[in-house]
């Protein structure tokens, strides 16, 4: 049996439990947990899938054998997830999303987090990269049915599926894999801490547009504001002169530049497109960053403030809603202004990418 490292575990278990969690009660309810009420993925071989799963008679561990046979490659995951999720709905009698038919299989996922999950990301998941989205066919005849969806596929959806391969892609730096595995070093959390520093500048000073804007307040609460919690991370882990000691390198001096460039543009889509991708990320496997960074530097709440969204409430509560205002955000938008924005939730994914290359890269040529 093929047994995936740590990282590549928690890049896909983080995935599943924040994008997918709809997905994880049909398969306990297809195999085994009709009347199951929560389930979360919790392991992954080349035999199969794990889940915790939980109905009125207690908590169960449900292991499901992967349809195609074992596996021992990554990329061979998501395909074995996408056809257990199709034999889950066979046997529900439920028709699976469009999205997983055939014939879209490689238009939707392939095109295509975060952390999270992997960064799991670091917001992505960061890492991440995790969203939270629901899916809207989930249920079915066996325990409590959720309605089927009819029409159009809710935008919160679209995003979600049609960046699938990004997730993968920066889940796959190998910056952010050494600070999932636990392998790398706190002066590497550090420097993760201050390409954040600069990413949120930019992006909440782009933000404020949203909050003054009625038709997109919903997106940015005050409570979900980074920046000082980040400026008190850096003054544990840097000191009182950390503004002179840190810098962004390349890829994150670029992506701030674009979310200047959308802001001074007005195009508030487009931040919502920047807004979504960090901030999803850093509510869904950013959480794991901090467990293991806490752990691993033995930090307590200084130094990890930045993941703290306690005065936010329910984190499950917000990213329901943060989904519907999406929902609500893609019917007002043509069809143009919507592939425009899937557009730039892509281009927000690989700059991530390309900030975790350019760390990377900085780390070696310092050694």
């Amino acid at each position: 049996m093929t047994i995936f490292t740590d990282d590549v575990v928690a890049a896909v278990t983080g995935h599943m439990n924040g994008d997918h969690t709809d997905d994880n009660l049909l398969i306990a309810r297809a195999f085994g947990y009709p009347d199951a009420t929560q389930s979360r993925m919790v392991g992954v071989s080349g035999d199969g899938g794990e889940w915790a799963v939980t109905d009125a008679a207690g908590e169960h561990q449900l292991s499901v054998a992967w349809p195609g046979g074992a596996i021992s490659e990554r990329p061979e995951i998501r395909r074995q997830v996408v056809e257990l999720y199709k034999v889950a709905c066979d046997k529900l009698g439920i028709s699976p999303r469009d999205e997983h038919a055939p014939a879209a299989e490689n238009a939707g996922h392939e095109h295509g987090g975060a952390a999270a999950g992997a960064q799991a990301h670091g917001g992505h998941g960061h890492g991440g990269h995790g969203h939270g989205d629901a899916h809207p066919h989930a249920g079915g005849r066996h325990g409590a049915p959720a309605e089927e969806h009819e029409g159009p596929q809710p935008f919160s959806s679209v995003i979600r599926e049609s960046s699938w391969s990004d997730h993968s892609d920066s889940e796959g730096a190998t910056f952010m894999e050494d600070i999932m595995r636990g392998i790398g070093t706190k002066q590497d959390y550090i420097d993760l801490v201050a390409q954040h520093f600069f990413m949120y500048e930019a992006l909440e000073a782009a933000a404020t547009q949203l909050s003054a804007d009625p038709a997109f307040a919903d997106f940015h609460p005050a409570a979900l504001v980074r920046m000082p919690a980040l400026e008190a991370d850096l003054l544990h882990l840097v000191g009182a002169d950390w503004r002179e000691r840190i810098s962004p390198v390349p890829a994150t001096a670029a992506y701030a530049a674009r979310i200047r460039e959308i802001a001074d543009e007005g195009w508030a889509a487009g931040i919502v497109a920047h807004h979504y991708t960090r901030y999803l990320g850093d509510l869904s496997g950013g959480q794991m960053i901090a467990r293991r960074v806490a752990k691993q530097h033995e930090l307590s709440s200084e130094g990890i403030e930045f993941y703290d969204f306690t005065d936010l409430g329910s984190i499950a509560d917000f990213k329901t809603g943060y989904r519907a205002a999406l929902d609500a955000l893609g019917e007002r938008l043509d069809d143009a202004e919507r592939a425009r924005m899937l557009d730039e939730v892509r281009a927000a994914y690989a700059f991530n990418t390309a900030v975790f290359v350019d760390l990377g890269a900085a780390k070696a040529a310092a050694a």
